[in-house]
């Protein structure tokens, strides 16, 4: 087992992927602190919690060797800082994402962990340069960019700020290795990171799409979900590439004047504003039932299907 194990691990904020990383590093075995301000969020949290763990024991996806029980004996809520930070050898905040709030916590936190704790944030695009400039750990403290959720989802994006220790990254890269999760190291600063500048690329040609009425927003999800998805689940776009024609290089040679015809043609970056988004947001509700309601099942729905899948490919990897 890892160092540690032996001290605490510490979600600073409660919210849902707060959450989710609390339950993810309980499913590991770790002693996990959940910190936020307000009494009622930390117990609603910590019931939430129970909630979800008792669901993914009935379908059979509870992660970790532990039962429900015993994971939630691992997990505590508290409103105290520093009383939280005590024994803390790794911290994952999760706050909500503002430069200033991340660097107000983060300059608390920095007065109450010695020289060896690990102080992670779950941006998911604020640069380690804009977070940890000036602090006195500067060395000590990563981006741990989880995906929503990452109990689900196990990719964990790792991107250092100039200062950081070697030592840092690695003893990060391999707790997120121990706890299930997927992590990557990025080797320096790229604004959005990785994930996110794919993620934004494809959102920036659907909307072109759309607004180019080539498509409707129902049916450019499907092409996704029922297509590009189906690859995606398993393979990255480089491999994916790779294998559809007799290596990489083949590919580029293949197709490569077609995809610059085709990337010459995909316009300016959308507004992201306007009769567009409102056209988009009324195709993805369902108008006669209540929108809060339908954004729980649905999200309910996904975490079930994502719960499936990373089953599904822990057999074919072990196969």
């Amino acid at each position: 087992m890892l160092d540690m194990q032996k001290g605490n691990i510490v979600i600073i904020g409660s919210g849902l992927i707060g959450r989710s990383w609390a339950m993810v590093f309980a499913s590991g075995g770790f002693r996990v602190k959940l910190y936020d301000i307000v009494k009622e969020q930390v117990s609603a949290a910590l019931e939430d919690i129970r909630k979800q763990m008792e669901e993914l024991k009935k379908s059979d996806m509870l992660r970790g060797t532990l039962n429900v029980d015993e994971q939630m004996s691992l997990i505590s809520g508290s409103t105290e800082l520093k009383e939280t930070l005590e024994g803390a050898v790794f911290i994952q905040e999760c706050v909500p994402e503002s430069l200033e709030l991340k660097r107000k916590i983060f300059s608390e936190i920095d007065l109450h962990i010695n020289d060896e704790t690990i102080l992670s944030s779950s941006t998911s695009c604020l640069s380690p340069t804009k977070m940890f400039n000036g602090l006195k750990h500067v060395k000590k403290c990563i981006v741990a960019h989880p995906v929503n959720p990452p109990y689900y989802v196990p990719l964990v994006e790792l991107v250092p700020h100039p200062e950081t220790e070697a030592a840092t990254v690695e003893k990060t890269y391999e707790l997120m290795k121990n706890i299930g999760q997927s992590p990557v190291k990025l080797t320096k600063e790229t604004d959005g990171f990785v994930l996110n500048r794919l993620q934004y690329a494809v959102i920036s040609e659907a909307w072109r799409l759309v607004e180019d009425g080539v498509i409707s927003p129902r049916d450019v999800d499907i092409v996704m979900s029922e297509g590009l998805g189906m690859r995606y689940a398993f393979l990255g776009p480089l491999e994916t590439a790779h294998l559809n024609a007799e290596g990489f290089k083949s590919y580029c040679e293949r197709y490569g004047e077609g995809i610059k015809r085709v990337l010459t043609t995909f316009g300016p970056v959308p507004e992201f504003s306007g009769q567009v988004a409102e056209s988009i947001d009324e195709a993805l509700w369902d108008g006669e039932l209540n929108k809060e309601d339908q954004l729980n099942a649905r999200r309910d729905w996904r975490n079930a299907c994502l719960s499936r899948l990373a089953k599904l490919k822990n057999e074919m990897k072990n196969n």
